[in-house]
């Protein structure tokens, strides 16, 4: 069950950056237009799946071998010298867990009754934010914590 999961995690980040990638690219390019439907949609389903992964994320942190139970195993000091326990105990969580908070402050601004280009300025900071720090905060396989584990 837990592989299940890990896989359907590590394959939704490609739909999360997608999506926050759609977000960024029609509020760059919205310049004066008015903060229509489909803007409203995809911000809005981008945060859904968002918070989907941070749901599957935190099932993962406590029912894996690399968030809590490594901590526990290990005790704090020993995962906090060793690079790759750090990465996926502290800084991948944390990580994420900063972005996910970025998309919701870039979705309450979604809401808000402001012109179309405020709302298209502050969506694109926050979920502009969240990608940046999803990206820095992903295992990819070019990395020492992603080194052998492929692009999907």
């Amino acid at each position: 069950m837990y592989n299940v999961i890990l896989h359907l995690h590590s394959g939704l980040r490609w739909l999360v950056l997608l999506l926050l990638l759609i977000v960024v690219y029609r509020s760059f390019f919205a310049g004066s237009r008015p903060f229509g439907s489909t803007d409203r949609k995809f911000s809005l389903f981008t945060l859904i799946v968002c918070d989907f992964m941070i749901l599957i994320g935190i099932y993962q942190w406590i029912a894996g071998n690399w968030g809590l139970e490594s901590i526990q195993a290990n005790g704090m000091k020993n995962v906090m010298h060793d690079p790759i326990l750090r990465f996926y105990a502290i800084e991948h969580p944390i990580g994420m867990l900063i972005a996910i908070i970025m998309v919701h402050i870039g979705w309450i601004y979604a809401k808000k009754d402001l012109p179309g280009a405020v709302k298209h300025k502050r969506v694109l900071l926050f979920y502009g934010l969240a990608l940046l720090i999803i990206i820095v905060s992903l295992p990819w396989p070019f990395r020492q914590a992603g080194a052998g584990r492929g692009w999907y």
